[in-house]
């Protein structure tokens, strides 16, 4: 199956977690070690440039985070990245660069890659969004299946079994999600792609594509 494994999703030179990605062929297997991969990652950090507010807990002292931001633990904020007013970053999560973390924004269990941006009413858990990519308002991941089944990556016809009850979504460098969409468990969505507004996505969607009305897929190029 196309457009699934990480090397076909992701610049790995722009996250920390490079060397812990390259372990895996596939990115749903790197989810459940992202606790222990930012603790270990944690310790290794310059105290000169991340401040440590509490335990397990490491922010870029050039990064901006809000008050009433909740930071659960573990989570590393990265430089320049801005967490905004009553984010909920409930743990394990590993925020790039150049991130916006926006109002009312849940993260868990996730990997930000680098000039990320989820910045308005999105939830994110269980799930690796690549470099620049961006979640439109109010748009999500959903997790878990309805009928608590394991996740299944499924594509024109093949399955792909994952062994998870939770899986959010993979979304490749450079893609863009638009407002209000839902992305079901086990949505991977390959490099510059784009997906409609409103739209519910399952499945794969292929690299240079845009997810249409309906499920309508059609190549940008």
């Amino acid at each position: 199956m196309q457009y699934i494994k990480i090397k076909d999703l992701f610049d790995l030179e722009h996250t920390l977690a490079k060397s812990y990605l390259e372990q895996f062929v596939y990115p749903w297997e790197a989810l459940a070690g992202i606790k222990d991969m930012i603790l270990a990652l944690g310790g290794s950090l310059n105290p000169e440039e991340y401040d440590y507010p509490a335990e397990n807990v490491w922010i870029h002292k050039t990064a901006t985070v809000f008050q009433s931001a909740y930071l659960g633990a573990p989570c590393i904020i990265g430089a320049h990245t801005e967490v905004r007013h009553c984010a909920f970053i409930r743990g394990s999560a590993l925020i790039g660069e150049n991130c916006v973390v926006g109002n009312s924004v849940e993260l868990k269990n996730v990997i930000l890659f680098d000039n990320v941006q989820t910045p308005h009413y999105n939830y994110v858990g269980d799930s690796i969004l690549g470099y620049r990519s961006h979640m439109g308002a109010g748009s999500i991941t959903s997790n878990v299946k309805s009928d608590k089944t394991l996740v299944v990556v499924k594509s024109e016809g093949e399955n792909t079994e994952t062994g998870l009850k939770k899986m959010g979504a993979m979304l490749g460098d450079y893609v863009e999600v638009g407002c209000n969409s839902v992305l079901n468990p086990g949505t991977i969505i390959g490099r510059n792609s784009n997906i409609y507004p409103t739209s519910c996505v399952r499945g794969v969607v292929p690299e240079e594509s845009i997810w249409k009305n309906e499920g309508i897929i059609i190549r940008k190029y």
